[in-house]
């Protein structure tokens, strides 16, 4: 059974687009202990919207988990996963209209924004999804 997560990238720092033309990225610097923890739980497979904060504050695309948890090879002591991309959103998902979606109150980019890497449930990735066509 797969499960849902969003991870989270300032896209002046690394954005979709960067993403897309690399095919595919370890998902490293990751230090918040909770966030790592949900590192470790994504499994081959699972799928994860990106979410660009800061600029843009939206969802802009799907991406799988292709690689399950590895020491971060910047630095050891924690950890990381490699995604690759799967594709846009046909129209992104922006964070207000999330906060206006009563569905998705409690999901952790409402309730504790600071994770870089949170889980979703498999109704809210579904209606975050419908929420882009």
């Amino acid at each position: 059974m797969a499960n849902y997560w969003m991870v989270k990238q300032e896209p002046t720092a690394y954005s979709w687009d960067d993403f897309v033309k690399e095919g595919k990225t370890d998902w490293t610097g990751v230090r918040n202990f909770k966030a790592r923890n949900f590192l470790k739980e994504m499994k081959n497979g699972d799928k994860v919207f990106f979410y660009h904060s800061v600029v843009g504050k939206e969802i802009v695309g799907i991406a799988t988990v292709t690689k399950e948890a590895f020491p971060d090879p910047t630095d050891t002591a924690w950890h990381a996963v490699e995604l690759t991309p799967d594709k846009p959103l046909k129209k992104p998902v922006t964070l207000d209209a999330i906060k206006a979606n009563a569905l998705l109150s409690n999901i952790y980019l409402v309730r504790q924004p600071r994770f870089s890497v949170m889980p979703l449930t498999k109704d809210e990735f579904q209606e975050i999804l419908s929420m882009s066509k």
